[in-house]
């Protein structure tokens, strides 16, 4: 079992973003599906604890439970919904890359996720169709979060060509037209408020990608915070600090300074010495009687 947590691990670290973002949304998702049968087995239900992690529909539920923002487009109602969601985050994830960075696609998925997030409880609280659900209403998934980054690629390159099975190939702006006139058509479907953050999702991704070719990232606040957080969790090692020693002041400088003066002291005198030998006492003048006078005292 070790080994297994250990090569997930590893795989993980060796994955680039959107290898990253799919190990996340499946963790979370097999983790919440052995809760749910853990609790079945009491002949409970975990359905109020997970929607705490999902988004309300009601801006006074979510005004106690602001996270869901962030923590529903990590979450799923069954397999299908996350294995259709991981596919089109894999498929697109990789064609993203080819025309922006990793960090962008980070920042994307989130603003995405955001964005429809916002949409979805607007329309909820906006609408009368929606009155009647909106206490009881909540959202989930990664959907939003894929569809801008769909927009965001199709915004950059429009006419990029997507082979399709039993369809051929087609430019990838029909292929995102199509998906964000779908939802278009079914915001009144049993599935409104899903197809709603769909939308919000979609616009988001263009609004980055717009933005993005004007010089401006509207995903930048996001990987700023990222940033900042893991720089808590994973705080880099402080290099020790170098002791610097100042001319004049204490330490190895006015040790060396010290020495420097007695060996030059001790020059003069043997230079002295070597004259009074040679040439008597007289010979020297009254600064060298003084220097030997001085030493003389020592």
């Amino acid at each position: 079992m070790a080994s297994i947590i250990n090569d997930l691990h590893n795989a993980f670290r060796r994955g680039n973003i959107y290898i990253r973002l799919i190990y996340i949304n499946t963790g979370v998702f097999v983790a919440t599906a052995l809760i749910d049968v853990l609790f079945r087995l009491f002949n409970s239900t975990v359905g109020m604890l997970f929607e705490w992690f999902e988004l309300p529909a009601s801006f006074t539920q979510f005004a106690v439970q602001p996270w869901s923002l962030l923590t529903y487009m990590f979450m799923h109602a069954g397999f299908l919904h996350i294995l259709f969601n991981m596919l089109w985050l894999y498929w697109f994830g990789a064609l993203f890359l080819m025309f922006f960075s990793a960090r962008h696609l980070r920042g994307v998925y989130i603003l995405g996720g955001i964005c429809g997030g916002l949409l979805y409880m607007i329309a909820y609280n906006l609408f009368p169709l929606f009155a009647d659900l909106k206490e009881s209403s909540y959202l989930l998934g990664a959907s939003a979060s894929v569809l801008a980054i769909v927009a965001a690629t199709a915004y950059r390159e429009p006419n990029y060509p997507i082979r399709l099975m039993f369809i051929g190939t087609v430019r990838l702006k029909y292929l995102a037209l199509v998906v964000i006139g779908m939802d278009l058509l079914f915001i009144t479907s049993d599935n409104g408020g899903g197809h709603i953050a769909h939308l919000g999702g979609a616009l988001a991704g263009l609004w980055f990608a717009a933005g993005l070719s004007k010089g401006r990232d509207v995903t930048a606040w996001i990987n700023r915070t990222f940033d900042f957080a893991n720089s808590l969790l994973h705080p880099k090692p402080r290099k020790p600090k170098m002791k610097i020693y100042k001319g004049g002041g204490t330490g190895r400088a006015q040790d060396y300074n010290y020495n420097a003066r007695k060996r030059a002291q001790s020059d003069e005198i043997d230079r002295i010495l070597d004259k009074l030998k040679k040439s008597g006492y007289d010979s020297l003048s009254a600064d060298e009687k003084k220097s030997l006078f001085d030493a003389s005292k020592r």
